[in-house]
């Protein structure tokens, strides 16, 4: 039977990119049957990816049978998987954040969570000296995957070895990494042809924080007048997609890479109360600006409380 390959709902560069650079693995080097699959649509930055090196897009599955193999990478947490995850057959996990829990295997099986900034760095180190046997294209992907996610090494998330590994994986293809991640970035803030709820939910999380379920949404972009222009239709929007949803609450924060700053829209007083206890802030109108916050994962989630 063959092993499907997934990562989180609502795929990013390295949600789309990683499972499928494990396919590749799985099938050219392990004879392992293998198929890299998406939970959802990929978001702009990952489908330029795709595009760029010339690589069809994985078809998007809503439902997987009980009992198919499965690989789960750049996920651990049950919110972001099928409703039937605990009922498939998961032979490995692969991931680069927190151990949420709540995931049953049908028995032991291989686990991977390292403290990197991508996916795709971990899936490299795993392969060894099998890494030298990637193709351009995948290569291609894996170098895309982490600067995507260490949005060109300014996240804090970075390592010394997400950016060695990049660095080689450029060196190998001829590529200048500051032109490379501009095309990349530009492609991420081509959100103009989006509604606003596919912009809440185009790269989220849903995580419980102080018993409210909130849906965390980040935009990372070049340009964030573009969105921020739109604010006040998002936090209308807002209100339907977290009763759609199942949330309490959706937080948008637009990343803006450039100068390397948050803006949190502030819809309510839970979010403006959220705010302040999380971030030492001082909130007076529907927006406010948190220098320095870049990642969700190691600024933005571990500090949230009410």
């Amino acid at each position: 039977m063959t092993t499907l390959v997934f990562g989180h709902k609502s795929p990013d560069t390295d949600s789309t990119g990683s499972p499928i650079i494990w396919a590749w693995y799985l099938n050219e080097v392990k004879g392992i049957p293998a198929e890299a699959v998406l939970l959802g649509e990929p978001n702009t930055e990952a489908a330029f990816v795709l595009t760029r090196w010339d690589c069809p897009k994985p078809r998007i599955v809503t439902q997987i049978a009980d009992g198919t193999p499965v690989v789960i990478v750049d996920t651990n947490n049950p919110a972001e998987l099928p409703a039937n995850v605990n009922a498939l057959d998961i032979t490995a996990i692969i991931d680069h954040h927190k151990l949420v829990g709540g995931l049953e295997t049908k028995g032991p099986i291989d686990i991977t969570i390292r403290p990197l900034a991508c996916t795709a760095t971990i899936l490299h180190d795993l392969m060894g000296d099998d890494a030298a046997r990637m193709p351009d294209w995948v290569k291609g992907m894996m170098l895309s995957c982490i600067l995507s996610d260490t949005i060109e090494f300014r996240s804090p998330t970075t390592t010394a070895h997400d950016r060695a590994v990049a660095e080689k994986l450029a060196a190998d293809l001829g590529i200048a990494i500051p032109g490379y991640a501009a095309q990349l970035f530009e492609a991420k803030s081509d959100v103009g042809a989006f509604s606003d709820a596919e912009l809440l939910r185009m790269d989220s999380k849903e995580y419980t924080v102080a018993g409210k379920n909130l849906r965390i949404s980040v935009l990372e972009t070049t340009a964030p007048k573009v969105v921020l222009d739109r604010k006040d239709s998002l936090m209308q929007s807002m209100v339907d997609v977290a009763q759609e949803d199942g949330a309490d609450q959706v937080l948008l924060f637009v990343i803006d890479i450039v100068r390397e700053e948050a803006t949190l829209l502030v819809p309510n007083d839970l979010v403006r109360q959220m705010a302040e206890a999380s971030f030492g802030c001082t909130v007076s109108g529907d927006t406010v600006v948190l220098p320095g916050i870049l990642s969700r994962k190691k600024q933005i989630i571990p500090m949230l409380k009410l």
